[in-house]
């Protein structure tokens, strides 16, 4: 789908293309986290039917599940790791001690 847009520099083209379904089901999962509602935007991005989308939104919800992995230490607790800059102070000639 394309449509004509003129500018003061001519006639410009702009192609509207809809999101795929993986695109639709990726931006619904970023909005919420029930997969009953990701299927309803999903549906709604794509103009299809909900019950075409529900098992797509199953099967990605499914493969998000899997690939997500928490760092854990050798207890199996998670670990915070701070990182802290400490200025280093030069002393100029002229301030030394005793000077």
């Amino acid at each position: 789908m394309s449509e004509d847009w003129n500018t003061k520099y001519g006639t410009r083209r702009v192609r509207r293309d809809p999101p795929t379904l993986d695109e639709a089901i990726f931006a619904a999962m970023g909005i919420t986290d029930d997969l009953d509602s990701q299927a309803e935007i999903a549906a709604s991005l794509m103009g299809l039917p909900l019950e075409a989308v529900q098992p797509e939104v199953k099967k990605a919800g499914r493969a998000a599940a899997r690939s997500t992995r928490v760092i854990t230490g050798e207890q199996g607790f998670q670990r915070s790791i701070v990182v802290e800059r400490k200025v280093s102070r030069k002393i100029s000639p002229d301030k030394r001690l005793g000077s």
